[in-house]
């Protein structure tokens, strides 16, 4: 008897130690298959189709006005974005009952987060805001802050770093270190993508702009093939994304970024780079890329074809690479978040859009897509080599008013010499 009494402990602490092994898996439904949840099987879809609808015409119309209004405006939305997205990735591994014996906890999440934003904005715009200052005190502050600006953002992350060793806690060390992993790693992914990002923009609206919407119309074709023609389930991780969805998207997202380069290219306020933080119109000389060239059409072409010759811009050669990218690599960012939803069991990282989720499920595509925009603008666009720009702004950046004005009389003097010589 006393046997048979220790055994029924063992085996009941043996279901329970089985029960949290399977508790982290996501254990599927036997009823439904792979394809169960496909949009053309759900019998809601029409009302999620027109609250989805509405939710995506107010962006679109929101994201429109934000791009007539330039650069810096655009910039202010993609950090909004980012407060937004690290919100709630915050919140996804916090817990209440720990974070009420943390005081403060929180805010050093975001402690954090606005040094790695003074960081990254810093190095990104300090050309910029050295171009911007005209007055000679606010001149010498912004030149100060430039050149002490990574002294600064280290130790603000010291000051970060040893005020997370002093709030450490018996028995609460795991979830504090874990809590300063998921910290930097969303640091990581958040800042990495924006910082491309934000260097698209002042390249040109268009090398932002374009591959922002190819994301867009990509995403809505997806939804659109998948919603009328899905039969056929793509991948497991995203039950309702089907083939039809993913072809008819792709050919689409193609056809567009061909058309849509040719509309944005023709515009000079989206083409042209911005040197400064200022807001007006530009106005530079376009670039071979986006000047039309004319070809004629071969006699062999229908006659009842409107046109005998068209007009195509170099850069729509290049709209092609970024539409096959955004049609076949970038949608395995949003296959990377649906798992990496389905490993934390949550249906959308946030709820701020309605029919959509969160506005880290609107950006998963957005971050791959913004990476390769910028690696390929700076790899296959711009020249490589130094530029009389490059130099000018160096020397606005880095030297100092009596500093310029001494290089400005060096440089005269040795001008003079070899004019004299020659």
């Amino acid at each position: 008897m006393q046997k048979e009494g220790n055994t029924a402990p063992s085996s009941s602490a043996t279901s329970r130690i089985r029960h949290r092994k399977r508790s982290n898996e996501v254990i599927p439904e036997p009823s439904k298959t792979n394809g169960g949840n496909l949009l053309v099987d759900d019998r809601n879809k029409y009302k999620s189709m027109w609250i989805r609808t509405y939710s995506t015409v107010w962006m679109i119309g929101g994201f429109a006005f934000i791009v007539y209004m330039g650069h810096l405006y655009i910039t202010a939305m993609v950090v909004v974005i980012q407060i937004f997205m690290a919100k709630e990735l915050f919140n996804l591994l916090r817990k209440a009952h720990e974070d009420s014996h943390l005081p403060g906890f929180r805010l050093l999440n975001w402690h954090f987060f606005f040094t790695a934003m003074l960081f990254v904005y810093g190095r990104l715009l300090s050309q910029p805001l050295n171009t911007v200052a005209s007055d000679k005190f606010l001149y010498q502050f912004v030149s100060t802050l430039i050149k002490y600006h990574m002294a600064i953002c280290y130790f603000l992350y010291i000051a970060g770093f040893m005020w997370f060793i002093l709030s450490l806690k018996k028995k609460m060390y795991k979830y504090q270190f874990g809590q300063y992993a998921w910290t930097h790693m969303i640091l990581i992914v958040v800042f990495t993508q924006s910082s491309f990002t934000v260097a698209n923009i002042f390249e040109g609206i268009f090398w932002f702009l374009l591959p922002a919407a190819l994301i867009v119309i990509n995403d809505i074709f997806a939804y659109l093939f998948g919603f009328f023609f899905g039969r056929t389930p793509l991948i497991k991780l995203s039950p309702k994304k089907t083939w039809e969805g993913f072809i008819g998207a792709s050919v689409t997202t193609i056809i567009s970024a061909f058309v849509l380069a040719n509309i944005l290219g023709r515009f000079q306020w989206l083409t042209c780079p911005r040197k400064d933080l200022s807001t007006g119109w530009l106005q530079c000389d376009p670039g071979p890329l986006f000047k039309p060239e004319y070809y004629t059409l071969p006699g062999w072409f229908p006659q009842w074809f409107p046109w005998t010759d068209i007009s195509i811009l170099p850069v729509q050669l290049h709209a092609l690479c970024l539409g096959l990218f955004a049609s076949i690599i970038a949608p395995f960012g949003g296959f990377f978040a649906s798992g990496f939803k389905r490993a934390f069991k949550i249906k959308d990282f946030g709820d701020s859009i309605p029919g959509h989720g969160g506005i880290t499920d609107r950006m998963d595509c957005q971050m791959v897509m913004a990476v390769f925009a910028y690696i390929y603008h700076q790899s296959f666009i711009v020249r490589q080599g130094i530029s009389v720009e490059m130099i000018l702004d160096q020397i606005l950046t880095y030297l100092t008013l009596e500093e310029q004005q001494t290089l400005l009389l060096r440089l005269g003097q040795i001008l003079h010499e070899r004019l004299g010589h020659s």
